[in-house]
């Protein structure tokens, strides 16, 4: 752990400056909307309105992690796990990070997984490594499988539905091809770098970039708990049975069944009003709630007990919650002044009578400014491939490949941008700061990119 000699800026402060800085472009920009003060003292606040359902999520998830906590279970659980391991403790970093790619890869898994970050933290500590290998593991194993997606219905099914409305019929096997591609490639390249990392601080504790005031804040959170050995009872390992149930019921939820030609979740509705497959933040905020409940009352607590638990590991998540709503802010700023628009039709203008690999490499370049911008995927997919699909197909590329560049783009700017609210509220999590995280990820963002702009420049050249 090195110590620093001066107090970096905290994500919100970082937050707050971008805001501020794109509010200033839009006054010297022809065409866009100059933001007025108001908008920028507001943009926070309208991006929490504009993340209240994530936000309630995540409180609401801290309470049942709280009650959970409460229990004891997962620190004896973890202790079980470990010990078991008995020295294989690597293996954890490549299986948990291919099991959140395929999640990121089939559905989009971002959001999602800032339930995880608490428990694989508290595993990697107890493992001996830092709250930063858990961070990694977790956002570029799920953003990985983001980076290339296959049946993403987030993305690639916006997409394609986005080239319909415009005329445009597309392959979805080809998607699907390069989507294989681009995520193996980022999830290995990714694994490699982890593992490195991981083993050199389980080998020296002052081989990890945290500082000593974030390593501190990890071990107060995450393993002060666990110095004393808890015993794994029978009531413990129920409770266990239904932690993972509950995260079970979660994906189940989430992934868009009918989507697939799968209904067989169609009469599941009698829980929150919509069928497995339809559930999104409220519906899961509601689960997680009934969940700890359901826990608190296994385990033997009362009422009393239960409440003050799930009030506790909310409190817990509020600066989690406040910086995933004040990301949100960046994107207020950018479609209250137009200033997206504008970055969009100037971008396509200047694509116009490139060559394949140029245009390729472009767009690439294009949609990685445009995902910082707008770090939504679907979103940005409804906006941009209109526009740049019909401009690939009037050039005589391939379609499909602008779906390829859209992942790539989004999914490599989304493993390190401030202005997602997963990364910032996974950091938050686990007590790492943003300056830390770009430190340790920027050489595998740009080998990512580097391996990405291989692949999408071979399809390119391919496909026809």
């Amino acid at each position: 752990m090195k110590k620093k000699g001066f107090k970096l800026p905290t994500a919100y402060s970082i937050l707050l400056i971008i805001t501020v800085v794109i509010a200033i472009i839009t006054q010297f920009i022809p065409g866009v909307k100059p933001a007025r003060l108001s908008d920028v003292i507001m943009a926070p606040i309208n991006g929490l309105k504009d993340a209240i359902d994530i936000s309630l999520y995540v409180l609401l998830m801290g309470g049942f992690l709280g009650v959970v906590t409460k229990t004891g279970a997962l620190d004896a659980g973890i202790g079980a796990v470990v010990k078991k391991l008995n020295g294989k403790e690597l293996l954890l970093i490549p299986i948990l990070m291919f099991i959140f790619s395929l999640g990121g890869t089939s559905y989009g898994m971002s959001e999602e997984t800032l339930a995880f970050y608490a428990l694989v933290t508290a595993t990697m500590m107890a493992a001996g490594f830092d709250s930063l290998t858990a961070v990694a593991t977790i956002a570029l194993g799920a953003g990985s499988g983001v980076l290339g997606s296959t049946v993403n219905p987030f993305l690639v099914s916006t997409s394609i539905d986005s080239l319909k409305g415009v005329g445009i019929a597309t392959n979805q096997a080809v998607v699907i091809g390069i989507g294989v591609a681009l995520w193996l490639s980022s999830l290995l390249i990714s694994i490699f770098f982890v593992m490195n990392y991981a083993k050199k601080v389980k080998n020296d504790k002052e081989a990890s970039i945290l500082s000593q005031r974030e390593y501190d804040n990890a071990k107060e959170a995450f393993m002060d708990n666990n110095e004393a050995t808890i015993e794994f009872t029978t009531k413990r390992k129920v409770v266990v049975w239904l932690f993972a149930i509950s995260f079970i019921v979660m994906i189940l939820g989430v992934i868009p069944w009918e989507r697939f030609g799968i209904t067989i979740f169609k009469e599941t509705a009698f829980l929150t009003g919509e069928p497995l497959g339809n559930w999104w933040f409220s519906e899961l905020a509601v689960w997680f709630t009934l969940m700890a409940i359901i826990i608190g009352i296994v385990y033997g607590f009362n009422e009393k007990e239960i409440v003050s638990a799930i009030i506790d590991g909310a409190a817990e998540m509020v600066g989690v919650a406040l910086i995933i709503g004040i990301s949100r802010g960046v994107s207020f700023i950018m479609s209250a002044t137009n200033l997206d628009v504008y970055v969009l039709n100037r971008a396509s203008t200047a694509l116009t009578g490139m060559s394949p690999i140029l245009f390729t490499n472009m767009a690439f370049l294009i949609y990685i400014a445009l995902a910082f911008l707008i770090p939504s995927t679907s979103g940005l997919a409804s906006l941009s491939v209109p526009i740049f699909g019909p401009l690939a197909q009037t050039l005589g590329f391939a379609p499909e490949i602008v779906i390829s560049i859209l992942s790539a783009g989004s999914g490599l700017v989304n493993l390190i941008t401030p202005t997602s609210g997963v990364i910032m509220g996974g950091l938050a999590i686990s007590k790492v700061e943003y300056t830390t995280w770009v430190k340790f990820v920027t050489k595998i963002v740009i080998c990512i990119y580097i391996s990405s702009a291989i692949i999408l420049s071979i399809g390119m050249m391919l496909i026809k």
